[in-house]
């Protein structure tokens, strides 16, 4: 078996060969396949919305995707698996060989984190990983989905998209709570980054808050966005104000809202947080699937 690697963003077409003899060929996915690529993806919508949003939004070639797209082709040039990889690497495939393909070839990319269903993430791992190297913090989740929306009898006048305004109240609560999840601070290790991701996000209208006398009651992200799945992150009711009542009243507002645009909405949740599963399972939020984030060392 042997496996070529080139540097993402070649632009450079190439076989493969896996463990059959068929041969495969990967190449950097590049405007003009949009089409066919999201008809991949779109099988499994739920588990690929985030690819799928960063495609519609901004195309296959984009800093904004922090990675480059590559696809695996079959023998008969059919596509077999998708990845974004860099700095938040995920991946779609259809064969084993796909996935070695794809793991093999992030080895040379130095993602910050690697997400998925955990039985793929596990297997990725294999092909992935050398024999010494350990992950930095393995994050064990669940996604969780909802498809119809709870009624809504005493709404929040006051839940709006944020403005520019709240950009410094988002940041320190998002900071925060990936400071918590992956132990990073991204305010100290890409400040003008982070900063300006977050930003974007806002202009996108993809950030819901509450407000209450210069405090960030309610809060959450928009991660991702399709005509089949929205995904939401960064869920989060200020402490002083918790167990009140107002994040579940918050949350299923907008997901109701959401639920008109999309045929479901997904989130994921850290699998020892029994405290927020139950809070979601009030909202109408019901397990889907074992996710599993890897985070890696910097340099790895």
């Amino acid at each position: 078996m042997s496996v070529t690697l080139v540097p993402p963003d070649s632009g450079i077409l190439f076989p493969v060969f896996a463990k059959s003899s068929e041969p495969y060929t990967l190449e950097n996915l590049k405007p003009g396949q949009e089409d066919e690529v999201l008809e991949f993806l779109d099988v499994r919508p739920i588990h690929t919305v985030f690819m799928s949003s960063l495609i519609r939004d901004h195309g296959l070639l984009s800093s904004h995707n922090r990675g480059s797209f590559y696809g695996c082709r079959d023998g008969f040039g059919q596509l077999e698996g998708v990845g974004l990889i860099g700095h938040a690497t995920m991946i779609e495939t259809r064969t084993e060989n796909a996935l070695m393909i794809l793991a093999r070839l992030t080895r040379n990319c130095q993602p910050h984190l690697i997400r998925g269903e955990a039985e793929t993430i596990d297997r990725f791992w294999q092909h992935y990983a050398h024999s010494d190297q350990r992950p930095r913090l393995v994050s064990r989740e669940i996604l969780l989905k909802q498809l119809e929306p709870l009624p809504v009898e005493n709404r929040v006048d006051n839940l709006r998209k944020a403005s520019l305004g709240d950009l410094d109240k988002i940041l320190d609560v998002n900071a925060s709570m990936a400071l918590h999840e992956a132990g990073i601070n991204p305010l100290q290790k890409d400040f003008d980054g982070f900063r300006q991701r977050t930003a974007r996000r806002i202009e996108q209208g993809r950030i819901w808050v509450w407000v209450d006398d210069n405090r960030l009651i309610f809060k959450a992200d928009i991660v991702a966005q399709t005509p089949v799945a929205t995904y939401l992150e960064a869920v989060h009711v200020h402490p002083e104000e918790r167990l009140k009542g107002y994040g579940l009243r918050c949350l299923a507002q907008l997901s109701s809202d959401l639920l008109k645009s999309s045929e479901l909405i997904c989130l994921t949740t850290n699998e020892k947080n029994r405290n927020a599963i139950a809070f979601y399972a009030k909202a109408g939020y019901q397990v889907f699937a074992p996710y599993q984030t890897i985070y890696l060392k910097d340099g790895e």
